[in-house]
């Protein structure tokens, strides 16, 4: 009986550890399913950076400008259509023109501030209300022909050429001609003649003109420019000494001329034959 009953345990217990390792292997099975399929899906990795548009890149400038839209904007608002400009084409111009291209770096801050700033060699860029004033008041078309005196650094010439077909600008200092002439070609401009010489004279060979704006004060009106109007011209100039007034002076069709007062200001004397009371 002992012999007999030996092999039918060992079967039995055979048959029970098969079915241990089969019950192991499902549940091991099983709980693999449950794991993430790691191998099925890569670690992420950043998107690269989309591709720029063929043949164009963000420029230098574009880049800076963006640190100045929100001022920009201020300026215009508050500071142009706050008060009574009311030009939309003057007000879309100098919300879009860089003004802190046209400033040294060290004064870039300040340049939509309400004020003159500071360009160099004793001389300013206007604050922005009065470029606005005194384009508006010289009534830019888009086929005038104006005449800029005392470039500085070219902006009020940059406002200009938007406006108008061509616009001539005269610097008395070589190095600011220079710098403007420079500076203007690098932002695109291509209607925009600056030369070094004295303003008080204009520029004869490229008169007449329908605009002429005076950014330095001389203390009476210089004969020749108004002689450089085109009939129904606009000469818009500050003048006087310590007391000066901006005043717009249009040309009659019969050559008289009708003189009006804008408003007080401050200007840099003009420099050059002015300073000799030249008539």
């Amino acid at each position: 009986m002992e012999t007999t009953r030996q092999p039918r345990v060992a079967c039995a217990i055979a048959i029970c550890l098969a079915a241990g390792l089969m019950v192991a292997v499902v549940v091991g099975t099983s709980l693999l399913s449950l794991r993430p399929r790691t191998t099925d899906f890569p670690a992420a990795e950043p998107a690269p950076p989309p591709a720029p548009w063929p043949g164009r890149k963000p420029s230098a400038a574009a880049v800076e400008d963006a640190r100045y839209i929100k001022a920009r904007r201020s300026m215009v608002e508050e500071d142009l259509r706050g008060r009574n400009i009311t030009d939309t084409k003057v007000l879309e111009v100098m919300g879009r023109i860089p003004r802190h291209r046209f400033v040294p770096e060290d004064f870039r801050d300040l340049a939509y501030a309400d004020r003159p700033v500071p360009i160099g060699h004793g001389q300013t860029i206007s604050q922005p209300y009065i470029v606005a004033l005194m384009t508006q008041a010289a009534r830019p078309h888009p086929e005038s022909r104006a005449l800029d005196i005392g470039t500085g650094s070219g902006y009020q010439a940059a406002v200009l050429a938007e406006l108008c077909k061509y616009v001539s600008s005269i610097e008395i200092l070589e190095p600011l001609a220079a710098s403007a002439r420079e500076r203007l070609a690098a932002l695109g401009y291509k209607n925009i003649t600056v030369r070094c010489g004295d303003g008080y004279q204009g520029w004869p060979e490229k008169a007449p003109f329908d605009i002429i704006i005076v950014a330095a004060a001389p203390d009476h009106v210089p004969q020749p420019l108004v002689e450089q109007l085109a009939p129904g011209g606009r000469l818009v100039l500050p003048v006087g000494n310590f007391f000066q007034e901006l005043l717009l002076i249009e040309k009659q069709k019969d050559g008289s001329t009708r003189r009006e007062s804008l408003a007080p200001v401050r200007f840099v004397p003009l420099r050059g034959e002015a300073e000799k009371g030249g008539r």
